[in-house]
């Protein structure tokens, strides 16, 4: 029996290829967003969760509170690793880590640039790494050694076979290598190729409690409690660290680390899971208009299938078979749109990793990917079928066949409503579009404060590092450079902070922390920054190197209405304040400005030179720096980045976030025309006797196409009053998540209505003028 009913499901779908169609390539496309945000989603909760000790890893964050002003940072001083580990007996191991620096690395003849860091001896304890050779507690144990991954392993000796082999970093030290570890899986927030002592590059600087600049990780015992072991970690740090020092210790699960990086005051309120919650958001509204689709043309349908329903429930067929032989259309379209939606997929990925900046694969072995498509060919059949079924079902035979079937407004309320229901989820994406492109635009085109245009950077490594004025001279001898400068942080990110500054008539209990890094001279001439009041660094002035530049953040937080001239003492000791700077962004557009202090000096801590190019001139300012580079630091390769490229990185989640809101919505338009292409022929076919007599009558082309258009028109104009209040509160949240943003204003929201009801008219002028052109006399005779 059920098999027959199946029979007869598949032939019903084959006698309706048209409708059969736009069913199964709208729900193909809409499974296979689906799929594909369903892919992302499985990589983005997946970072770290590969870690065995996992539940114990906490990361140690920064954070302050003073007189109500709350604040958290990734950054911490050096010294709260070597005071948590000896006075916390929660901590079962601590280490304290740099950033990942691009070092060269020279073995035998085989000399490039590897990624890696530094980090204290306990890194592997409290990281469960797997080790192919060598072992976690002689890996880093000693100053001389050096730990690699396999991959690092294999590119410089060929196998595994590394211990013992020497390796030579930054082509200064030579290093041991003690252990070869497994490549560290691209889901995890700290990976790396080489790992040394952090010992082996300690300053003094980095033991200073008021500077933060290191990242530091601590693995509690198995039944230690976090928050407890976390105001444990305060006490001590408030009992050791100088009176004046405003930060303590705060501890985030590295379950959490990688989704809620971002903090409002003393607790995590977002980062990439606002991403995960939207994109999942999506994927279920893509679906839903997928299956709105499938119900609407399964509903207007039904009067063309009555008189089936009546003949087969006189012949003897029961309500329950009747409504499982549609809800087995439902799943064999289901079936169908599911193949081709895979096809989909596995055609688009590559370009989709791209996207996404990840290595996402579809990998058929895994078992929670038939679980995921069984679970999405269950949910788009039952939910596609359940109302069909269920309304045709109930059909009376003896009304039908007696040709005294007439339909309730309930049928036809329905279809109404999931097409509203269909754009207001495609109004939505669409505003979605408008608002994120609107701010990726304001992004890029807003000025900093600095211009960022015509700006390179090189490293400065090797022997460059002496030779370091010699360098910038001879670079800005060239008629294609304007100006250079030597930076400790790239300037359109500068993260380092410290508390280390003090002056005359300071409040104690004032919160002193500034934003800090060192310069070299005409700083302020090559990043273009424009001066309040004072000078920029130069040779002419020998003191300089015990002078400081501020910005207008820190002039207002130190309530110095003319600063220039006044005494301060930092890092540098007690110096001048030579120059106000009008206030530039130090990072992001989510952050405020923070005050900042730049310090002149020529050691070991600037990491960067920054050279300004002439407009249109840069291939030739290129093979100048490159000639002079490598004159002067012949062992390294010559390496350059251009600021502006790595200003858009920052932005790189919200360009991802652009790119795809785009591609869905789109995809979520083209299906809802789908929806509409269907309607409006089966509208066509309803009334072809109608249009019929109106041209017969005299009507016109024009007529027609808006007598059949105006009631979806109507639809469209309800949709984007209902939609207008749930994106304008999704949208100015999401805006929110930046301190400097566009306002929403009601243009977007007229935009997006534009486009939804030019749509929606194209989709169903493109029937509606079919209809309208066909001969009233075929259209009377075929009556």
């Amino acid at each position: 029996m059920l098999q027959n009913y199946f029979k007869v499901a598949v032939r019903s779908l084959l006698k309706n290829k048209l409708f059969s169609f736009i069913n199964i390539f709208g729900l193909a496309l809409g499974m296979s967003c689906s799929l594909l945000i369903w892919l992302w989603v499985q990589d983005e909760i997946s970072y770290n969760r590969f870690y065995p000790n996992l539940s114990q890893i906490h990361f140690v964050r920064s954070g302050f509170d003073w007189k109500g002003q709350t604040g958290s940072g990734m950054a911490t001083p050096g010294p709260w690793q070597e005071a948590i580990e000896k006075q916390v007996p929660e901590v079962k191991a601590i280490t304290k880590i740099t950033w990942n620096r691009d070092l060269l690395i020279k073995a035998g003849e085989k000399s490039t640039k590897e990624s890696g860091i530094y980090a204290t001896s306990d890194y592997f304890k409290v990281f469960d790494t797997p080790f192919i050779s060598g072992t976690a507690a002689n890996a880093i144990a000693q100053p001389t050694s050096i730990a690699i991954s396999r991959k690092l392993a294999e590119k410089y000796f060929g196998s595994m076979n590394a211990i013992g082999k020497t390796m030579k970093v930054d082509n200064q030290t030579n290093f041991i290598v003690s252990a070869v570890f497994e490549d560290i899986p691209l889901n995890s927030t700290e990976r790396f190729d080489w790992i040394i002592n952090f010992k082996v590059q300690e300053q003094d600087w980095m033991k200073w409690w008021g500077n933060s600049s290191f990242k530091t990780y601590a693995l509690l015992a198995p039944d230690a409690n976090a928050a407890h072991a976390e105001k444990v970690m305060q006490q001590v740090i408030k009992k050791s660290a100088p009176p004046q020092l405003l930060s303590f210790p705060m501890l985030q699960s590295l379950r959490d680390v990688h989704l809620y990086s971002e903090y409002e005051g003393l607790k995590a309120t977002g980062g990439r899971i606002e991403y995960v919650r939207v994109f999942s958001i999506v994927a279920i509204f893509i679906l839903l208009i997928a299956c709105v689709n499938f119900m609407n043309l399964a509903t207007a349908r039904s009067v063309k299938r009555a008189k089936e329903v009546g003949v087969r429930k006189v012949v003897g067929a029961e309500r329950k078979y009747l409504a499982m032989q549609f809800l087995g259309e439902s799943l064999i379209v289901s079936i169908l749109a599911c193949i081709l939606a895979l096809v989909i997929v596995i055609t688009i990925l590559p370009f989709f990793n791209e996207v996404v900046q990840k290595q996402i694969a579809l990998s058929f072995s895994d078992p929670s990917l038939w679980l995921s498509l069984i679970a999405l060919l269950l949910l788009t059949g039952l939910v596609a079928g359940s109302y069909p079924a269920l309304y045709m079902s109930a059909l009376q035979p003896i009304r039908i066949l007696k040709g005294r079937l007439t339909f309730t407004n309930k049928g036809a309320y329905l279809r109404k409503g999931l097409v509203v229901f269909q754009f207001v989820l495609s109004i939505f994406l669409i505003t979605g579009m408008l608002v994120i492109g609107r701010q990726m635009n304001y992004i890029q085109t807003k000025r900093l404060g600095l211009d960022r245009e015509n700006v390179l950077y090189i490293p400065i490594e090797g022997i460059l590092n002496d030779k370091l004025e010699v360098a910038r001279q001879e670079i800005i001898n060239s008629p294609f450079v304007v100006a250079a400068t030597s930076t400790g942080s790239i300037p359109t990110n500068i993260t380092s902070n410290s508390g280390d500054l003090d002056w005359t008539g300071r409040d104690k209990d004032l919160d002193n922390t500034v934003n800090a890094t060192f310069v070299g001279y005409d700083f302020v001439k090559t990043m273009n920054i424009q001066m309040v009041d004072g000078r920029d660094f130069s040779k002419d002035f020998a003191a300089d190197t015990a002078n400081y530049i501020i910005n207008e953040a820190a002039a207002k937080m130190m309530k110095m209405n003319d600063p220039v001239g006044k005494q301060v003492k930092f890092w540098m000791g007690k110096g001048t304040i030579v120059g106000l700077m009008k206030d530039f962004h130090l990072s992001t557009f989510h952050e405020a400005i923070k005050p900042l202090i730049l310090v002149n000096y020529k050691g070991l801590n600037t990491e960067h030179l920054m050279i300004r190019t002439r407009p249109g001139k840069t291939r030739e300012a290129l093979a100048h720096i490159e000639k002079v580079a490598k004159s002067l630091n012949p062992d390294y390769p010559f390496t350059y980045h251009f600021l502006d490229q790595d200003y858009e990185k920052m932005y790189r989640s919200e360009m991802v976030v652009n790119t795809l809101i785009k591609c869905f919505g789109l995809l979520a338009i083209v299906i809802s025309c789908l929806g509409l292409l269907g309607l409006a022929a089966f509208t066509a076919e309803q009334r072809t006797k109608e249009i019929g007599i109106r041209k017969v009558m005299g009507a016109n082309v024009a007529s027609v196409v808006a007598l059949l258009s105006k009631d979806f028109v109507k639809l469209v104009l309800l949709a984007i009053l209902l939609s207008t209040p749930l994106t304008w509160y999704a949208t100015n949240h999401w805006l929110e998540g930046f301190v400097y943003h566009i306002d929403l204003s009601w243009e977007i929201f007229a935009i997006a209505g534009g486009i939804a009801i030019c749509i929606a008219l194209f989709t169903v002028s493109f029937q509606s003028v079919k209809a309208a052109v066909v001969n009233p006399v075929k259209s009377l005779k075929a009556e």
